[in-house]
């Protein structure tokens, strides 16, 4: 899979992943929650989903805080698969708003 250009990941994320951004390496969002329980059973529920779309994040969980972020390590860049997991989830956090 080729990695999209700088312009073209910086356009779809304004279009349709608002709440992530990019850093020319990776897209990313920071996911806030009441508490500890909740952040990790998000975790675990993001975990679920990268499997059965062998993608896998970097992440971090401080407390109440999940970081994630993506990118596609073999086309050294994003591609489609980073904006299909990031939208779902987006999707699996809404269930925890």
């Amino acid at each position: 899979m080729k990695a999209i250009s700088r312009s073209e990941v910086k356009e779809f994320l304004s279009a349709n992943l608002k709440n992530w951004s990019f850093d020319d390496t990776f897209i990313s969002r920071k996911f806030k929650f009441s508490n500890f329980v909740n952040a990790f059973a998000f975790m675990t529920s993001v975990a679920l989903l990268a499997e059965k779309a062998d993608h896998h994040p970097d992440w971090s969980n401080v407390y109440n805080t999940v970081i994630i972020k993506l990118n596609t390590h073999d086309a050294k860049g994003i591609t489609q698969l980073d904006f299909d997991l990031a939208d779902a989830i987006d999707k699996q956090f809404e269930s925890y708003a």
